[in-house]
């Protein structure tokens, strides 16, 4: 049986850390079931990376060096999913040795991380021994997305393995990350359950799928953090919609207990979005006025982070909107939508009339364009269009008359 290597490990400040040559590989290989630092809870099904990436570091210094330490170039996931058994039994065969509350035990957690690192070790292990099934589960996944009956996703639901503890919270964080509507796998464990109350799911053994559900949302909170001039709000916005999609499905088909853990923990998932929202939503009238109000200096000029900064807040006013059911923003909102909409009428009817004034000024004429841009987001395609017809109706005529 494999010993485990109890020395301390000697620090050195100019050789990359064991492993960080494939680290890399590593996080490809877990893509389906990684998840991000730092999340409110945790889950069986994934792993997060930091623990990930202690975990590899021990495989490679301490259980496999020979094949880990000195990987090469053409070291990928293929040649990892090859090694992972004989990976996996080693690392098993260290832990075995040591005996439960001992000295060595100790010094093997601190090797590996700490307490916390030690007790995500079995869900890394796991993963690594399942990477075939991982990539079973994703395509499972990505095959309910093409199924067009709800008695169909039923009888593929059906077929995913719901006993095997672990693993099945593993496959299920693997599936519902490819499922593009994961309400429609609830739906469908309700059927199978027979009923939706959540200790029906859970003795029908789907207590994985809700809880893979809200790992999957709990990914997310980290993106929609992103904030300031050089935030993606295109990937913000997308975040808050998937954050929806994953959530709405559980608040709204699933009677959850109460008091009970999941419950408590979309009550956080939920508050810790919002908390993120709340302040854009409110700073959002302020943003708009400061991108579209006339320069108060003398010299009328864009400012082109002002202008970005309130188009990115309508954007995420728009995403919002289809998404309240699953946040806690409704004051917010309410009140940021009204007032949008107000400072857009007013800005917009101002920079026109100066557009009569002054037609051949091009920063005018520029902020109109931006004003029109947040303006479909805000009330529509055809008020966009109206306001683009009247602008170029306008200009035909001042063409017209310096003729």
């Amino acid at each position: 049986m494999p010993q485990p290597n109890l020395r301390p490990s000697a620090a050195s400040f100019d050789a990359p850390e064991p492993g960080a040559a494939t680290i890399a590989v590593l996080f490809e290989a877990l893509g389906l079931v990684l998840a991000e630092d730092g999340g409110a809870f945790a889950f069986d099904g994934a792993v997060e990376k930091r623990h990930a990436r202690a975990i590899w570091t021990w495989l490679a210094r301490d259980v496999a060096p020979e094949l880990l330490g000195s990987a090469g170039p053409d070291f990928n996931v293929e040649t990892l999913a090859a090694m992972a058994p004989v990976l996996v039994e080693r690392a098993q065969g260290v832990i075995a040795s040591v005996r439960h509350g001992s000295d060595a035990e100790l010094r093997l957690k601190s090797q590996i991380g700490g307490g916390v690192v030690w007790d995500r070790l079995p869900v890394a292990l796991t993963a690594l021994k399942s990477l075939p099934l991982l990539a079973r589960a994703a395509a499972f996944g990505r095959a309910v997305n093409a199924i067009e009956d709800d008695d169909g996703v039923l009888t593929a639901l059906e077929s995913m393995p719901r006993r095997e503890g672990r693993l099945t919270a593993l496959l299920m964080m693997a599936a519902v990350g490819q499922v593009m509507a994961p309400g429609r796998l609830v739906v469908a464990a309700t059927g199978l359950a027979g009923g939706e109350a959540e200790a029906a799911l859970d003795r029908a053994g789907f207590g994985p799928l809700l809880d893979a559900i809200l790992a999957q949302a709990q990914n997310f909170v980290p993106v929609v953090r992103q904030n300031g001039t050089f935030a993606d709000i295109d990937l913000v916005c997308r975040a808050v919609e998937r954050f929806h999609r994953l959530v709405y499905p559980v608040l709204t088909y699933v009677e959850l207990d109460h008091p009970g853990p999941r419950r408590e923990r979309i009550g956080t998932l939920i508050r810790l979005v919002s908390n993120e929202l709340v302040p854009r939503l409110r700073q959002l009238t302020s943003d708009i006025s400061r991108a579209l109000r006339q320069g108060r200096d003398g010299v009328d000029r864009l400012d082109a982070d002002s202008l970005l900064a309130a188009l990115n807040g309508v954007y995420l006013l728009g995403a919002v909107r289809d998404c309240r059911g699953s946040l806690a923003v409704n004051e917010a909102f309410d009140e940021a939508w009204v007032r949008t909409g107000e400072t857009l009428e007013f800005h917009l009817t101002r920079t026109m009339d100066r557009l009569r004034a002054s037609p051949g000024d091009t920063v005018l004429a520029e902020r109109l364009a931006s004003g029109i841009k947040m303006a479909e987001i805000r009330f529509g395609a055809d008020y966009a269009e109206a306001l683009r017809a009247g602008h170029e109706a306008l200009n035909r005529r001042l063409a017209g008359a310096a003729g």
